[in-house]
């Protein structure tokens, strides 16, 4: 009997490409290829990506993943993306780009994103992403004001995914999360914002063609060649955002079920039935997916809800919150403040107890987005004495960075009610002491994933249902994500959690004053 043809989720991620080739019956991981990504800084608060690079890491990353993929007797039956979030180009008539992709972390539409904020605030209620000089539509509002002339000649303005998908499939489409993060589409209504197009100073024809997660498309060569890997049976489903398929990889489906990730940066995430609206526009809502003949109805500002469990039927929306501080507190306080390396420090905050004696730490060193939503904030310690040493400062901060994810989690929690387990993943899990403190500041279980590649393990899910779908036998995302591997749980210690409440009242004393 034939082995079942594997699954390929794409994780693009901002710093690294990478390829798992995944059995769908067993969910065993087969091949697995990975690239970093370049990111350039040609000014302060510049950053940016070559689009031809990541095609080309694609490429390779292919090449040998499909070389493992041979060795192990397989073949591929599909490839679906989870792609990293607001970025946008420019390209040609002929596709080729006008410019490098401007990612997320580029601020120099600060000053639009502040215009925004002041004179446009209710267009949050249709787009659901907080006005923030991430999003496309306050880059393309930057490029209005300094380059004018590109912004009309520009054929078509494309994220990173719709370009890599163009180069696989010669189609110009755009999947609702990955639309939804430009901060130009009303996901209610899965159509372009003409109103915020207007502001962004482009037309729908330079947009491209928004689709369902689950759009899918059969392999055909294009004058480029041939993908190694794939044929004319491999389909192609473009998939969703990172977010939305790091939710999913981390099997966060079910009620009272948050994920929080914490790499470089982090996001503290929920998946809900409905879009939410929050009264000051502090978090998101991307689609995961979108049940089409569904009406969609959006969850009025501010209003608490108890989720109800989605059905086959359902919208899948991700919501929650983005932060700029995770791991990059530990690295600052490492290479800038005491020069020793993490697990030193690591070893050394374990040897404090908890509340750091009465330290705080705000962990705002490259602004923040949840739920302060405020570039220009920065951090510090509070409460500092003489009895503090460095191994005070390095508790403090991983307190800090807990702290804040803890405010998102709570702001969150008024619109999706409580959380009753964290789901965790990231380069955080790696540190126990790290773990322990969310699970004893939460005050709620944290399981670990078995995986911390979920994002690539939601794509498989995500195309294990649009093929499903595609074969007239739907399977939900509630019973896929039951088969995803789970490592070990850590459980709040009472004492602990006490101490902390006291500490995160101080905490959020401390930010009120800012």
């Amino acid at each position: 009997m034939p082995l079942t043809p594997l699954l390929v989720g794409v994780d693009a991620g901002t710093t690294n490409l990478k390829l798992l080739a995944i059995d769908p019956d067993s969910m065993e991981q087969i091949a697995h290829a990975a690239r970093s990504v370049d990111t350039n800084v040609p000014k302060p608060g510049y950053a940016e990506q070559d689009p031809d690079q990541l095609w080309q890491l694609f490429l390779d990353c292919m090449a040998e993943l499909t070389t493992e993929v041979a060795a192990a007797g397989r073949t591929i039956g599909a490839l679906c993306f989870s792609t990293a979030m607001h970025n946008i180009m420019a390209v040609d008539e002929a596709g080729k780009p006008l410019t490098p992709a401007i990612i997320w972390s580029d601020n120099r539409a600060s000053q639009e994103a502040r215009t925004l904020n002041k004179e446009q605030g209710d267009l949050y209620k249709a787009i659901g992403v907080p006005l923030h000089p991430m999003l496309p539509l306050c880059k393309l509002m930057w490029f209005g004001r300094h380059q004018q002339r590109l912004l009309k000649r520009a054929s078509r303005w494309l994220s990173l995914k719709e370009y890599l998908w163009w180069k696989l499939t010669g189609r110009y489409e755009v999947d609702y999360s990955i639309a939804t993060a430009s901060g130009l589409f009303d996901s209610r209504k899965s159509v372009w914002h003409r109103p915020a197009l207007k502001l962004a100073g482009v037309d729908i024809r330079q947009l491209s063609t928004p689709v369902n997660t689950t759009h899918r498309v059969q392999y055909q060569d294009l004058p480029d060649g041939h993908v190694p890997g794939l044929s004319t049976d491999t389909w192609l489903i473009i998939g969703a955002s990172d977010g939305c398929l790091a939710n999913l990889g981390a099997g966060a489906v079910e009620p009272g079920v948050t994920t929080i990730t914490i790499g470089t940066s982090g996001a503290v995430r929920r998946t809900s039935v409905r879009p939410i609206r929050d009264a000051q526009s502090r978090l998101f809502s991307y689609p995961l997916y979108k049940h089409e003949e569904q009406p969609i109805t959006a969850q009025p500002a501010g209003q608490q809800i108890n989720e109800e469990p989605a059905s086959d039927l359902s919208d899948w929306y991700v919501v929650g919150g983005p932060t700029n501080n995770g791991a990059n507190v530990l690295e600052w306080l490492s290479e800038k403040l005491t020069q020793q390396d993490i697990p030193t420090l690591l070893d050394k905050a374990a040897a404090i107890a908890p509340g750091s004696d009465g330290l705080l730490f705000l962990p705002y060193l490259q602004g923040e987005r949840a739920p302060l939503w405020n570039s220009d904030v920065r951090g510090g310690y509070r409460h500092l004495d003489w009895q503090h040493t460095q191994a005070h400062m390095a508790r403090a901060a991983l307190e800090g960075v807990m702290f804040n994810l803890r405010q998102i989690e709570l702001l969150l929690a008024r619109h999706t009610g409580p959380t009753r387990v964290i789901h965790a993943n990231g380069g955080f899990a790696q540190s126990a002491l790290w773990v322990q403190m969310m699970a004893d500041i939460f005050g709620v279980p944290v399981r670990l994933n078995a995986s911390n590649e979920s994002g690539a393990i939601g794509a498989v899910l995500l195309a294990r249902m649009a093929l499903s779908l595609g074969n007239g036998e739907p399977v939900s995302l509630g019973d896929l994500t039951r088969r995803i591997a789970f490592g070990q749980t850590f459980e709040p210690d009472p004492e602990r959690h006490k101490v902390y409440v006291q500490s995160f009242k101080a905490f959020q004393a401390a930010i009120d004053t800012m």
